[in-house]
């Protein structure tokens, strides 16, 4: 894939670390990230890197640990949100034989084994307030004890964290130490939301598609500038990793093809919940403000639609002639409510029938005769079970 760096706004070691990690995206807040990562590495100050979940706030620790003084040490990745509380401690900082119910030997802990290198404890909001006050210790004097032991260890290691919350608010709510927030957050790396790196969410879709062919050795897909601006368009509450998802379903069920907005509006979903929040109005239009505006008339259109489809079924219903009823488009029955896919079925089918004969049973034809996406048809067709 081309991706084109801005080169001119990254320094040289700035550079080194977005090539290497195959960070893809010019967005300046993206490289504006980059760059704290890469000025607080020789610096052995603790970092809190923030930003939504699915961000890929994982890189950022990396960076920090290779282009620093530790980068010989060993590097841990900690996910404090995927272990049990019960569990934590001895994790984190090991325990002595017979410390409690089936410790049957002493065992090493991750700041034992990362002596002389970095931890990144990731979700670390979702630490205990008891593990806090033994991660607040060693932070200020390297210091922690074994669970079930007396003697105190020493280590020398550099953490990064990491969280997807407003830890400030955690504190207010007495759910996070205040005096290890300010430890922790010596330096904070803010990693943009996906909706806000512009052109970035293009480059990401493309390079997503291309391994995804290069991977399974599936014919590639392209995108329509329509598709391209629908996918700019969306808010991608789940960031990177949703847009990963999303592209490569699109590039095992519609591969060889180019994608077109119809069938990106059909992959991405829709819901309310999912679309950027409106804006206050502001003197000059910018690309968040363009993009509200946008979302509603897409928001519009569908009730609109979705009204013209209740009002057909209405008058379909109450019609004593149905056999001289003008049949609705094809895409417009295939669209219909899941709560009236009963009464229209039988003439849903029989358009699906109808579009295969006429065009000899070539699926990609008979979609387009429907105005539907192929991967719809193919669904169309196992549900009602249809052999050509």
């Amino acid at each position: 894939m081309n991706n084109t760096d801005n080169t001119n706004t990254l320094s040289a070691e700035a550079a080194k670390a977005k090539q290497r990690f195959s960070i893809i995206g010019n967005s300046p807040a993206l490289l504006q990230a980059i760059e704290r990562a890469v000025k607080v590495a020789p610096i052995d100050l603790s970092v809190l890197v923030s930003g939504e979940s699915g961000t890929g706030k994982e890189f950022f620790p990396k960076i920090i640990h290779h282009f620093g003084a530790r980068k010989h040490g060993k590097y841990i990745a900690v996910n404090c949100g995927a272990i049990p509380e019960g569990t934590i401690d001895s994790e984190l900082f090991g325990h002595e034989k017979g410390a409690f119910t089936g410790a049957v030997s002493a065992r090493k802990g991750y700041f034992e084994e990362a002596d002389g290198g970095t931890i990144f404890l990731d979700e670390v909001a979702e630490l205990p307030l008891t593990t806090q006050a033994r991660l607040l210790r060693v932070l200020e004097t390297g210091e922690y004890l074994k669970v079930g032991s007396s003697q105190v260890q020493k280590t020398n290691v550099r953490i990064v964290a990491a969280t997807n919350v407003d830890l400030l608010q955690a504190v207010a709510k007495g759910k996070f130490r205040e005096d290890l927030y300010y430890r922790l957050s010596t330096v904070v790396i803010s990693v943009p939301p996906l909706h806000d790196r512009g052109d970035d969410i293009v480059l990401l879709a493309r390079k997503f598609a291309a391994d995804f062919s290069e991977r399974y050795m599936t014919a590639p897909i392209t995108f329509s500038p329509e598709a391209q601006r629908a996918l700019m368009l969306y808010r991608w509450p789940g960031n990177v990793r949703q847009l990963k998802n999303i592209v490569e379903q699109l590039a095992l069920f519609e591969a060889g093809h180019e994608i077109d907005r119809t069938t990106m509006m059909e992959a991405i979903p829709l819901t309310r919940s999912q679309v950027t929040t409106p804006v206050p109005r502001q003197a000059t239009p910018t690309y968040d403000s363009e993009r509200e505006v946008l979302w509603k008339v897409v928001l519009s259109l569908q009730n609109e639609v979705n009204e013209l489809k209740r009002n057909f079924e209405n008058s379909k219903a109450s019609s004593t002639q149905l056999s001289k009823s003008p049949l609705p488009d094809a895409k417009s029955l295939l669209a219909v409510p899941a709560d009236e896919a009963e009464e229209v079925e039988p003439t849903e089918r029989e358009a699906i029938v109808n579009a295969l004969r006429l065009s000899d049973g070539n699926r990609k034809k008979a979609a387009e005769r429907l105005d539907i996406s192929l991967r719809t048809l193919y669904r169309k067709l196992r549900e009602y079970e249809i052999d050509e």
